[in-house]
This record gives C-alpha cells, structure tokens and sequence, in this order.
C-alpha cells in the first residue's frame, strides 16, 4: 500500500489506453514493458512530431510507485530529453510504495530531478486520484491537464481528519475546481478523451526543447472585423478582452490557460500568421482589469514560460492600476508585482504591447511598457496613458480647491484632456506608434516576422 493514498479505488482508463488516445494513431512503441511495475513508457508521434510518455496503472499495487516504477518514469524524461522531444506523463498513484520504504522515495527524487534538469516541454495529465510524491511531480513540469474526476493533493481526506480533524471530501481537497482557481491545473478536461485532445492541441504551441523554433502551421485569416469593436462606448462598462484577442489571431482561436486562476489576467497561446504566440491581456470583466498579487503571479508564471520556450508575446494592456488595500499588501503584491517586471525586463523573446484603454501608474509598467523593454509599443487612438486617472489625480493635485468647492468633475475632466491623451506619450516618445485598431494584427505580424 501506498505512504499517503486513501481515496477509493476508481475505473478509469488502462494506462495503455491513455498512451493510445495521445499518440497518433499505430505509432506508439513501448519501452522497458518487463520491469515497468506498474508503469508503461515508450514514445510515438502526435500529429508527425515526435514524443515520449509514460502512464501508470492505478490498479497495479494500490497505486504506488516503487524504486522500479520510478526508474521507468525518470529514464524516460531523460531519454526524451536526450533526444529533444516533449515528454507528456500520466500519473495515477497514492505516492510512494510503503513496503520499499526509502527506495520508493528515492525513485520521486530521481524523477524530481530529471524534471528539474529537462530542457524539453513537459505535460502531466490527471485523470485519476494523485497524492504525495504523484501530485507533487506534476507541478514540476510545465503545464498540468486535470480531468473532472481527478483529484490531487500531498494528503488526503483520511490523514488529514485523523490529524487535524478536519472532515472534507477528495474533490473539494484537491479536484479541478480547487487547482484550476489556484493555478495548479491549466486545463480542465472533460474526461480521458478530451484530455488527450486538449494535450494534443497544446503541443501544437510548443518547440521541441528550448531553443528550438516552435512549430509553424499553415496560416489562418482573421476573423476580418475591426477588434475595437468588443470595446463599449464608455469606459466604466466592462468587456470580454478575449474577443479583441480573438479578433487579432489566426481563425479567431485561443487556447486559455488557468482561466479560473487571477480572472483580471488572461493568459492564452493562439497564432499570427501560422505562429505561435503568448497572449497576455488585463480582462476587464474581473476588478476592471485592475492588477493584484494573483494576477501578478499569473503573469510571471506565462512570461517565464513563454521566454524559456521561445514564444512570443502580444500584451494587451487596459488596466486603471494596481487594486489597492491592506489584504493585497498583505499577500505580497510587492513581491509578486516585481516578479512580474522582472520576467518582462529579462525576456528575450519579440514582445509586443497594445494600450486598448487606458494604462495608469505601476500597471502601465509592468504590463511591458517601452523603457521595459519591450519590441514594439502600440496604442490605440482613444487611449489614455498616465501615473493616474483623472478624478484621482485631481483629488491629490486639487485637493484645497475642491475642499473650497470646486466642481471635481470638471477639474478631473480638464486634467485627463490635458494629460491623459497617448498622443501626449507618443509625442514624447513613450509609445512607439498610434495604430487603428484595424491595423494591429499587422503591426504584430511585422515584429514577429523580423523576430523569426
């Protein structure tokens, strides 16, 4: 029996199977079948790329791993990145196995350091319960898929009641709801199937190993209309920045990442012109796109990866600042803020930043401003960019006259006519170029055309 796994037992897909739905079809070859204990590995291809993957068997001995399992697990990660080429794992294991005591463990250290050394993308899909050394693995690797009836966590419900006395279920502990607002899980699947075709997609985004150009598809038109129009007439309404995102990228199509995780960020991978590229955009509905210490996080977390792999980045900046308050300095917005500037400040992939609104204060910066660093600076022709809104502005720099009763609005109204219009900041040369919204996506495409 397994160290940590007491979640029932449950009738998911073979780990056969899954290898089976990932890989196009015939072309997975198995590997160390023999002395797997519980684990199957090989490789094969999907969609003509090549790739290694390993599943395991949640029947086999509790769930458990042992030294062999996990040596099977490890060698695979390293063949794969020996040869370059993604490595996608399914785990579906309670964690170590009691019996070998520390020979289990040491086979999750192995497998931990060949994820921690590996240049090569990896994926884990959970379709099943993963607890211990199984759920930790995951979050080693680059992007972790849950299905609607996995669950993972370092302990369950049983050990966690017997110690602490708290009562909760598996799938309020550690279930997709749980991991998808945390950031832990980045895609959400409906099942085995859907979760090999959401893996399958998402290798679509990604090169080989870092270093390598992520793959070109054929390209795809627009959907053709202005991306401005998802934008409401006034500023105090909200809107869908996925829509502009979608009005910018090849078919109209994106692949979100973590979208129930900091909803203010949207992250997401979608193409220009047959190439891949990050999406990064201050979403309006949540907080009014307002950054927080989540949010930042969040951002961090896509910048980083994308840069480590070579990605591009199209930033989407429409945000009134950094929501203010004692609970956000408390979670460390300070540190999670800066995290973020310096991910865009070291990034050396083309990265390019459309203001769409408005863009005050320390969110105009760390959402990739020019001095940032960043390849190209864009507008659009309404925006407003500065150190804050208007009625604030006023409320600091007018205080004793409004005191004195002066009309506030009218003051706040002067001031962001005066300051706030980007084409105060293009004439300084803090924004490279005013664009129609019409022509963004071409202005995009040219950066990433010189980049590639």
């Amino acid at each position: 029996m397994s160290a940590v796994f007491d979640v029932a037992p449950d009738h998911h897909l073979a780990a056969r199977a899954r290898l089976e739905l990932l890989f196009d079809p015939g072309t997975f070859r198995p590997m160390r079948t023999a002395v797997g204990d519980g684990v199957l590995a090989g490789s094969g291809r999907v969609r003509g790329r090549p790739v290694c993957a390993w599943a395991q068997d949640g029947g086999h001995k509790g769930g458990s791993l042992g030294s062999a399992g996990g040596e099977t697990i490890a060698r695979t990660i390293e063949r794969a990145d020996t040869l370059g080429v993604p490595v996608v794992g399914f785990p579906h294991s309670g964690g170590a196995r009691l019996q070998e005591g520390v020979a289990a463990l040491t086979a999750y250290a192995r497998i931990f350091r060949a994820q921690s050394l590996a240049t090569v993308p990896m994926i884990s899909v959970i379709s099943g319960p993963c607890a211990g050394g199984a759920a930790y693995s995951p979050t080693l690797g680059d992007f972790v898929v849950m299905t609607q009836e996995a669950v993972m966590f370092l302990t369950g419900p049983k050990i966690i009641e017997r110690v602490t006395r708290e009562q909760i279920s598996a799938p309020d502990l550690g279930g997709p709801k749980v991991h998808g607002a945390n950031g832990v899980s980045h895609l959400v699947a409906r099942d085995d199937v859907h979760a090999a075709e959401l893996t399958r997609e998402l290798l679509m985004f990604l090169p080989d190993r870092i270093g390598a150009t992520p793959p070109l598809v054929v390209p795809a038109d627009a959907p053709g209309h202005d991306p401005s129009d998802a934008l409401p007439a006034s500023d105090r309404q909200v809107y869908d920045v996925r829509d502009v995102a979608a009005a910018l990228l090849d078919g109209g199509e994106l692949l979100e990442l973590a979208p129930k995780w900091a909803r203010n960020l949207t992250v997401a991978f979608g193409r220009i012109e047959g190439r891949p590229v990050g999406v990064i955009a201050n979403q309006a509905r949540y907080l009014g796109g307002c950054l927080d210490a989540a949010a930042a996080e969040k951002g961090a977390w896509f910048v980083n990866l994308c840069d480590r792999f070579g990605i591009p980045l199209v930033v989407l900046s429409d945000t009134p600042g950094f929501l203010p308050g004692a609970t956000q300095e408390q979670a460390g917005v300070l540190r999670h803020g800066a995290s973020l500037l310096r991910a865009f400040a070291r990034a050396t992939v083309p990265r390019v930043t459309v203001t769409l609104r408005q863009a005050y204060g320390g969110a105009h910066i760390v959402m990739n401003s020019r001095d940032l660093g960043a390849t190209l600076t864009l507008a659009w022709p309404d925006a407003r960019i500065g150190v804050m809104g208007a009625r604030q502005a006023v409320e600091l720099v007018r205080r004793r006259e409004i005191e004195a009763g002066a009309d506030a609005a009218l003051l706040a109204e002067a001031y962001a006519a005066e300051h706030l219009p980007v084409r105060i900041a293009a004439a300084a040369g803090f924004v490279d170029e005013v664009v129609a919204p019409q022509d963004t996506r071409d202005r995009i495409a040219h950066v990433l055309e010189l980049g590639a």
